[in-house]
C-alpha cells in the first residue's frame, strides 16, 4: 500500500540534502563550539554559517538569530523574556483566541502570576478585527503576540498592519511564524516584528531545533540560565547537527519558495474543489479567500461524522491527515480554533486538516478524492445523527448542519 502524507503542518521529513549536511557533526566534527581548541574551532564556523543562512531567509542580521530547541521554547522565550525585561513598564499582553498552545498556555500560566491578558476574538472565518486590537491597548500594554499563520485553518494574519499598530504605540510585537516560513514570504523588516519564531521540523530540518529572531536592541531576560551561549541569551550547548540542518533547510526553502507556492497551491486548490464537488454537507473552515490562506492547507468539517473516525478510515488507505493541531492530539475536546470561530460543536468534532508539502504529487490528490467520498458516506450511514438529520425537523443540531 502506498502511503500518502498530508500532514505537513504537523511535521515534515528531513530533506536528504539536509541529512547529508548534518551527518559529519555527529562524528568527525563533534566539537563543542564554545571550546577554544581545534575541535571547537572546527564547528564554530559552521554555527555562524547557519546563523547567516537563517538570517538571510527572513531578512535579518546574523547577530539577531538565537538558536533554540523548538518553536514552543522560542515562543516561551519571546513572551516570558519580554515580560521579564519590561516588568517595570507594564503587565498587559494582547494575543488572540486562535494561537498555538505554545502561546495560549504560556499566557494562561502568566495570568496566574498576576499578568493581564486580552484574548482577541475572531469572526466565523477566523479573521481578526484590528480595531479590536487598538481598543484593547492600555498604558500597561507591553507585548502583542499574534501568529503569522494559523496551523489549523491556514489563515494568514495581517502581520504588517499589526506591526504598524505596535510601532505606533511603542509596544513590542512577537509573532509565531512556525507555519508561515517556507510557505509564504516572511520579512522581519517589512513586518516590523521585534520577535519571530521558527521551527526546523516544519521545513525539512530535524526535530529538536528552531530559532528566534530578536531585533537588535530588544532587551530580554533569559528563559534558560547556565552558560554564555548565544550571546548570553540562551544557555546550553548548541545542537550543532540540528543547527546546521536548519541553516541549510532555510537556504533551500528560500531558493524554492516561489515555485513551491504555486505548485502546492494548485494541488491544494484541486483537493478543495474536489471535496466541494464530491462530498455534500461539508463546511470549509477558515477564510474563503484562498489568497489569505497558506497555499498548502485545507480544513474541512464533514457533517454527521467524527473526525477521528474519518482519520482512522483514511489511514487504512495509507492516507495521513489530522484533526487540528498535533500538539493537542489525544484531547477529547474540539479544537479551540474551531471554538473561537463559533463552529457548531458536532462540526468542530469533524474538522479535518489536510496539509500538503514539497513531496506531494497530483496522483496522491487523485487518490484522496477517489476514496474520501465513499469513506465519508460509509461513516454517515453508521451515524445516528445522519439518519436523524434526514428524517427529523425537530433536531436543533441537524437543522444547524443543514444550514452550512
Amino acid at each position: 500500500m502506498k502511503h500518502i502524507y498530508l500532514d505537513y503542518n504537523a511535521t515534515s521529513p528531513v530533506r536528504p540534502e539536509v541529512l547529508e549536511a548534518m551527518l559529519p557533526f555527529y562524528r568527525e566534527q563533534f566539537g563543542n563550539p564554545s571550546s577554544v581548541h581545534w575541535a571547537g574551532r572546527q564547528v564554530g564556523g559552521a554555527l555562524e554559517k547557519a546563523r547567516e543562512q537563517v538570517a538571510a531567509f527572513i531578512n535579518a542580521s546574523p547577530a539577531e538569530i538565537v538558536f533554540v530547541s523548538c518553536g514552543s521554547e522560542g515562543d516561551n522565550m519571546a513572551i516570558k523574556g519580554s515580560l521579564g525585561a519590561l516588568k517595570e513598564k507594564g503587565n498587559h499582553i494582547i494575543t488572540t483566541t486562535v494561537e498555538h498552545p505554545a502561546v495560549l498556555e504560556t499566557c494562561q500560566a502568566l495570568e496566574k502570576e498576576g499578568f493581564d491578558v486580552t484574548y482577541l476574538p475572531v469572526d466565523k472565518d477566523g479573521q481578526l478585527n484590528l480595531d479590536d486590537m487598538e481598543k484593547a491597548i492600555t498604558e500597561k500594554t507591553v507585548l502583542i503576540s499574534v501568529m503569522w499563520a494559523n496551523n489549523e485553518t491556514g489563515n494568514i494574519y495581517p502581520i504588517e498592519e499589526i506591526g504598524a499598530i505596535a510601532r505606533k504605540y511603542n509596544i513590542r510585537f512577537h509573532t509565531d511564524a512556525v507555519q508561515a516560513v517556507g510557505k509564504v514570504p516572511v520579512d522581519v523588516q517589512k513586518a516590523k516584528v521585534d520577535l519571530l519564531v521558527i521551527s526546523g521540523h516544519k521545513l525539512g530540518a530535524p526535530k529538536g531545533v528552531g530559532a528566534i529572531y530578536v531585533r537588535r536592541g530588544t532587551r530580554m531576560t533569559p528563559l534558560l540560565h547556565g552558560g554564555h551561549q548565544e550571546r548570553n541569551r540562551r544557555a546550553g550547548t548548541q545542537n550543532m547537527a540540528g543547527i546546521v540542518g536548519l541553516g541549510l533547510a532555510c537556504e533551500m526553502a528560500g531558493a524554492e519558495q516561489e515555485s513551491y507556492y504555486h505548485r502546492v497551491r494548485a494541488l491544494r486548490d484541486k483537493l478543495e474543489d474536489g471535496v466541494v464537488a464530491l462530498v455534500p454537507d461539508i463546511k470549509l473552515n477558515g477564510t474563503p479567500n484562498r489568497d489569505q490562506r497558506l497555499p498548502n492547507t485545507l480544513n474541512v468539517s464533514f457533517a454527521y461524522i467524527e473526525g477521528e473516525s474519518l482519520l482512522l478510515n483514511l489511514d487504512m488507505y495509507g492516507i495521513a491527515a489530522s484533526s487540528g493541531s498535533a500538539c493537542t492530539s489525544g484531547s477529547l475536546e474540539p479544537s479551540h480554533v474551531m471554538g473561537a470561530m463559533c463552529v457548531e460543536v458536532t462540526l468542530a468534532h469533524s474538522s479535518t486538516r489536510f496539509s500538503l508539502g514539497p513531496e506531494t504529487v497530483p496522483a496522491e490528490i487523485d487518490k484522496v478524492l477517489e476514496v474520501l467520498p465513499a469513506t465519508v458516506q460509509r461513516l454517515r450511514d453508521m451515524s445516528p445523527l445522519y439518519n436523524c438529520g434526514r428524517t427529523s425537523d425537530n433536531c436543533e443540531t441537524c437543522q444547524t448542519i443543514k444550514r452550512i
